[in-house]
């Protein structure tokens, strides 16, 4: 099975394994960039995390955790079909379902965002009851974008399709259309976060939620382009770490089950700083991920 899904000939994640036995958490990227509207290159976001993750440490002094104590497993990145973005999502589904097989809490990462439709598919089998918290500067709610409705613009759009719940909280959102942010206010998914303020709106948010299994998908265009830059679509106004630590603190509390990081164009930023933010990003939702299952 592993070998008709995954790739994982190429480098890891700093201390994960490469066998799932008796791990809590599993990795596996997507390499693709196939409806990427503006700069493309995401597909180099996978192996760009893996490669500088070396650089970190492994103990997080924020939340005082150890990578070296939890156990997880990174498979590489799927095999895919680059000319069929509705052949992706089903080989992330696979994936997924796969993950769910072994006892692991997923990780994906991209890749651009249109992925996520593909996690959410097989999540919401295992829990009816999942929600989905997105990290974005873009709404990603579009029904169609450039003919092609599993754009990354529609990402958002397709989750909502299949979750029973039919709940999405969206922190961060600074860019979408009109109608956009017309639907986002008439059903309370867009959450009032600000740079620098504090989560009262998101906890009260979160308050009918307390017991209910949560999906947190980052698009790392979340943050601002003065610390992140290698995204294909930057958006100014936008947030940082402290601002990431906050919300992560924040959702300690609460039940995330999965997550996934997406829309990293590393070879856009040529220092290197936003592949290290991404891998920072990693290793905070790993540590994170392992008490919250």
């Amino acid at each position: 099975m592993i070998k008709s899904l995954f790739d994982n000939e190429n480098g890891i994640f700093m201390g994960a394994k490469k066998n799932p036995d008796n791990c809590s958490i599993g990795i596996f990227g997507v390499n693709y960039d196939g409806t990427c509207s503006f700069k493309p290159g995401t597909r180099f976001g996978p192996e760009a995390i893996r490669q500088v993750s070396i650089c970190l440490e492994t103990y997080c002094p924020k939340l005082d955790k150890d990578l070296q104590d939890v156990k997880y497993v990174d498979f590489g990145s799927i095999l895919i079909d680059k000319n069929d973005s509705e052949s992706i999502i089903e080989s992330v589904k696979s994936a997924t379902n796969y993950l769910i097989s072994k006892s692991l809490s997923p990780i994906m990462l991209g890749g651009e965002h249109s992925i996520t439709r593909g996690a959410i598919e097989a999540l919401v089998k295992k829990y009816p009851d999942l929600i989905l918290i997105q990290l974005d500067a873009h709404a990603d709610l579009r029904e169609s974008y450039i003919g092609n409705k599993h754009s990354h613009a529609c990402t958002m759009k397709r989750c909502l399709e299949v979750l029973p719940e039919k709940k999405i909280l969206q922190i961060g959102i600074r860019s979408g259309t009109k109608e956009e942010f017309q639907f986002m206010n008439d059903n309370n998914q867009l959450v009032n976060f600000l740079p620098g303020g504090n989560t009262q709106e998101l906890k009260k948010a979160l308050l009918p939620y307390s017991n209910s299994p949560i999906y947190l998908t980052i698009d790392l265009d979340w943050f601002d382009p003065s610390l992140l830059a290698g995204t294909g679509t930057p958006e100014p106004g936008g947030f940082f770490w402290n601002d990431f630590e906050e919300i992560l603190k924040t959702l300690k509390d609460f039940r995330i089950v999965a997550s996934d990081i997406v829309e990293l164009s590393p070879e856009i930023d040529k220092s290197g700083v936003s592949s290290i933010v991404a891998a920072k990003v990693l290793r905070s939702l790993i540590l994170s991920l392992e008490n919250m299952q």
